[in-house]
């Protein structure tokens, strides 16, 4: 008995989160040029962050037409990562430089900086805390006022630890994030770390529209008014909206 008790536990650590698919609900043009780092939807129209030194920019973008409305460009000493609004204050990571940048949310002026360790992913907020991603499996917690690291959660499917994580959206209770070359969107408990659930997203991007430019699936925007889940990727000709479905 004492044996099948051990097989049962183990068995249980194992086990895997499920995995979910998708619908496409609507396709949108978006810029081939934009290396994609982050993405957020706001007051009706997206805000995306691309990456690359001498290409990184936050931009304005208008969802129907994919049109570019404003573009600040970064200085090109930097690589720009992931973004976030908080608090009437825009918040922006830079990729191996250790400092992120804060901006006026209105006007995007420039209102302060920060200072990390490691690297700098991807950005989101449970309208609390700011969250954090630095590309290993681990998650951080900041307090958006000082920018000083409250905790950190390792994020993990059945005890093994998911590395590369990396844009990041606060959805419903859970943080939702691409994991650095998959076609795969992680759900994770913000408490905890473990992994909720999956979504494979394989074969979002059909052949006709990849080129050799085209890189990995990145970015996840959220209109909570609508419910509207918004996903794209590096260098992609197309932004979708999707709905999550069973397989």
């Amino acid at each position: 008995m004492a044996a099948l008790a051990l097989l049962a536990a183990g068995v249980a650590c194992a086990q895997t989160a499920p995995v979910h698919s998708y619908r496409v609900v609507a396709a949108y043009k978006h810029d081939p040029k934009a290396f994609t780092e982050g993405l957020e939807y706001r007051d009706g129209f997206l805000y995306e962050s691309t990456g690359l030194n001498g290409e990184s920019s936050i931009r304005k973008v208008d969802l129907a037409t994919g049109t570019v409305l404003k573009q600040m460009p970064l200085s090109t000493f930097y690589f720009g990562e992931g973004i976030t609004f908080f608090g009437g204050r825009l918040f922006q990571l830079t990729y191996q430089s250790g400092i992120g940048f804060i901006y006026d949310a209105k006007t995007w002026s420039p209102a302060g900086n920060f200072h990390y360790s490691g690297e700098g992913w991807a950005l989101t907020h449970d309208d609390k805390r700011l969250i954090m991603s630095d590309g290993t499996s681990s998650l951080r917690f900041l307090d958006p006022a000082t920018l000083r690291e409250l905790g950190r959660i390792t994020v993990r499917d059945g005890g093994r630890p998911i590395a590369n994580v990396n844009e990041l959206e606060y959805i419903e209770g859970e943080i939702w994030a691409n994991v650095w070359q998959t076609d795969r969107i992680v759900r994770i408990d913000p408490r905890t770390g473990q992994v909720n659930s999956w979504v494979d997203l394989a074969g979002l991007l059909k052949p006709a529209d990849r080129t050799p430019d085209i890189d990995v699936l990145n970015g996840i925007a959220y209109d909570a008014a609508k419910k509207r889940l918004f996903v794209t990727g590096k260098r992609w000709p197309k932004l979708f909206e999707i709905r999550v479905v069973d397989r």
